[in-house]
């Protein structure tokens, strides 16, 4: 197959400041970094032993916000108790999905405490 003319470069490892600084160097504006670089770090969170109803309202708030979340089958038939949560967003999306967990219950707020500040936002 014939090139043409363009190349692909994988960009690892990848965090805020690298993809801050990636968009300066491709000649991106100061306002088109502040924009963009939370929605090119992607980045992947386990919950442990969280309610699976809470669980359920996790899902369907990421999956809302354009992200995915992964709960146990028994999350969906409440046939336990309890599950884990792997969580799968940019920051950007983190961000949108914690600003509406704030407003729900079942410790939820607090979850969303606790994402902002694991990612540090």
């Amino acid at each position: 197959m014939e090139r043409k003319g363009f190349a692909l470069e994988r960009m690892e490892p990848w965090g805020r400041e690298t993809a801050a600084a990636a968009m300066r160097e491709i000649g991106c504006t100061e306002a088109g970094v502040a924009i963009m670089r939370d929605k090119a770090v992607f980045c992947v969170i386990r919950v442990h032993d969280l309610p699976t109803k809470a669980a359920n309202v996790v899902k369907q708030t990421f999956l809302s916000k354009g992200a995915d979340a992964a709960v146990s089958r028994h999350a969906v038939d409440l046939s336990e108790e309890r599950t884990d949560v792997l969580l799968f967003a940019t920051l950007a999306q983190y961000r949108a999905a914690a600003a509406v967990l704030l407003r729900q219950p079942w410790g939820l707020e607090v979850l969303a405490r606790d994402i902002l500040a694991l990612l540090e936002m």
